[in-house]
């Protein structure tokens, strides 16, 4: 046999390095304005891990998976407004957590709003949220569920509770299953987002 082009860029199974919980110094990739399943306003925001011995990480899963639907593993569903349509603050923290983190960056608000965020750093704060897969067995995804400024995360965060499903959920990708608001507003979407090349 000979061996294939592409397997020394191939991960193996049991090889997988779980993302450190807690903050990560992040690089904003990519923001899209957007609506959610119910017609609200809403931020896609992809990040990466810009510092530390996990730098790169959502691109180095990216580049080593061999899927053909293949989607970026770290993407932030922020909603704009909270419930009674006004500014959400989950919208404002992300808005205040990247001015605060860039120095002399302010927001561009019109038709450049969501390309003045690409490649600014932010503060994640990481955990761990369940779900059931397909098997229906309860696993944990690793997600963002806050933002911070860089200073904030450098000086140390606590790990946030894990978010655990309710007793009564049967299915988080079945039917019937819809978008819930988590956290300051950021939607618990299964999917990342469905792009050949992203961010470039």
């Amino acid at each position: 046999m000979q061996k294939p082009n592409d397997y020394d860029n191939v991960q193996a199974y049991g090889e997988f390095t779980p993302l450190k919980l807690g903050g990560h110094i992040c690089k904003i990739m990519q923001v899209k304005e957007t609506k959610s399943a119910k017609g609200k306003n809403m931020l896609e925001i992809s990040l990466d891990i810009a510092e530390g011995d996990q730098k790169d990480y959502f691109a180095q899963q990216y580049k080593t998976d061999t899927r053909e639907n293949k989607k970026w593993g770290c993407t932030v569903y922020q909603l704009i407004n909270d419930a009674n349509g006004n500014t959400g603050r989950g919208f404002k923290s992300f808005i205040t957590a990247a001015e605060n983190s860039n120095p002399g960056f302010k927001v561009t608000w019109g038709d450049k709003f969501a390309s003045c965020f690409k490649g600014k750093l932010i503060g994640g704060v990481f955990g761990r949220e369940q779900y059931l897969n397909n098997q229906q067995e309860k696993k944990f995804a690793t997600k963002c569920m806050q933002f911070r400024s860089v200073e904030v995360i450098r000086n140390g965060v606590d790990t946030p509770e894990d978010k655990l499903l309710p007793e009564s959920q049967d299915n988080g990708y079945g039917p019937g299953y819809t978008p819930s608001a988590v956290g300051d507003g950021f939607m618990n979407i299964p999917n990342g987002l469905e792009e050949e090349l992203p961010f470039m």
